[in-house]
């Protein structure tokens, strides 16, 4: 297990690049099943989510490696139709490779899928949805088992806009007989990210980024080439550490109409933002209290922003409200936080923060991917030294996390415990 030790107090300056989007390469990876032809997938993160997935792709006899920054994919051999509990556990974007995988070989065999731990985030959309596809699905002794014989294209409607089942049903319905309409589909910029890269791949998708997506089943999907979009979160992961220590940082290869939710918010403290080309700028002084923050399904809030952001709120002239609308558990970084000197009460899903003018030092706890980035956030803006242990949550979705921090002068290291 390793840790972030942490000097806090500084301001933030530079340049630093985002990522491609964690939960677009995820699906993406998905998606190269469905072929056996080639697959490249540029610019991909080495992070601990898609190595997982990569795992994953070769327990079921696809070959995969990188050249410099792109993961090539070969799934010409690919046999194996089940998916190993030990990996499947590891993450929760396992549960894409239903659709996938039973599209390919008409049966598909997976345990539960993990992740970090906020929440129930049952998959019963994803099922359903297959079940409207044809799949006959069984669930015994936590193992799902689907089956079918030709998939058949139908209408979905999902009764609420989940990104994973809109995805899986896309997956599975790309070569499926006929035409799927899928509606209430989530609109999320990761989703018209698989909708890209399927018709890339000779697919007929369209409507992602809108409440009604339409899938028109082919016969065979080609290789392809592609670069995933930006990461939305790591970008504005970033965004909000400056907005906390002050200071001015660019951040290259970011999409400010993805995180046009974040934008909004940090200008209402007062933050300045600007974009050119493919960077965002903000410059940071004075820092207000945002007073109501609200997760909701894209174009809204994002959750996986929610911490970061109730981590900012400690640190803004008076009180916020954090309303927490997509998992229910996803406020374990709090206490967390009340150990750097944080005023925080808890209701239910929202919270209470009353803005201090500084956090203090403090050894924490990371418990899941974002909550740990709220706290690694919180110590480097905090005076005194700091500790954030078990680091495998953040290596999920960030690669080179605290290089990057360290570039734009925070005092950050890890180090073995």
């Amino acid at each position: 297990m390793d840790k972030f030790v942490i000097e806090g107090g500084g301001r933030l300056s530079g340049e630093t690049e985002i990522q491609s989007a964690k939960n677009a390469v995820l699906p993406l990876l998905a998606a190269s099943v469905l072929t056996d032809e080639r697959v490249e997938i540029h610019k991909c993160p080495r992070i601990a989510d898609v190595m997982n997935m990569v795992g994953i792709l070769g327990e079921l006899g696809c070959k995969t490696h990188f050249e410099g920054d792109t993961m090539c994919i070969d799934s010409a051999d690919a046999a194996n139709h089940e998916i190993p509990a030990a990996l499947a556990k590891e993450l929760r974007s396992s549960v894409f490779m239903l659709g996938s995988v039973v599209s390919r070989f008409g049966r598909a065999r997976i345990a539960y899928p993990g992740g970090c731990d906020i929440g129930l985030r049952p998959i019963d959309l994803h099922l359903g949805g297959l079940r409207r596809l044809g799949v006959d699905v069984a669930e015994d002794g936590g193992y799902i088992d689907c089956s079918c014989g030709r998939l058949r294209g139908a209408e979905v409607l999902l009764d609420f806009p989940s990104v994973g089942a809109t995805e899986n049903i896309i997956l599975a319905s790309a070569k499926a007989e006929g035409t799927t309409v899928i509606r209430n589909a989530a609109k999320e910029p990761e989703i018209v990210d698989l909708q890209n890269f399927i018709n890339r791949m000779g697919g007929k998708i369209s409507g992602a980024g809108t409440a009604v997506i339409v899938v028109e089943g082919v016969k065979k999907l080609h290789g392809a080439a592609y670069t995933p979009i930006a990461d939305r979160i790591e970008a504005g992961t970033f965004l909000i550490a400056c907005a906390m220590c002050g200071g001015e940082i660019a951040l290259k290869h970011a999409d400010p109409v993805n995180i046009a939710s974040l934008l909004h918010k940090l200008r209402e403290i007062s933050c300045k933002i600007w974009s050119k080309n493919d960077k965002i700028y903000i410059e940071s002084k004075r820092r207000l209290s945002p007073k109501i923050v609200e997760t909701s399904p894209y174009p809204g809030f994002p959750t996986d922003l929610q911490a970061q952001m109730t981590a900012l709120a400690c640190v803004c002239e008076g009180a916020t409200v954090i309303v927490e609308n997509l998992f229910e558990t996803r406020f374990k970084h709090v206490p967390e936080l009340i150990r750097m000197g944080a005023d925080i009460t808890v209701r239910g899903r929202s919270a209470l923060v009353r803005g201090v003018p500084r956090l203090h030092g403090a050894d924490v706890f990371a418990s899941d991917l974002r909550g740990g980035a709220a706290l690694t956030l919180a110590a480097i803006s905090a005076e005194g030294l700091s500790s954030v242990t078990d680091l495998s949550y953040i290596d999920r979705g960030y690669s080179s996390f605290e290089y990057k921090l360290r570039a734009l002068g925070a005092r950050i290291r890890r180090v073995r415990v």
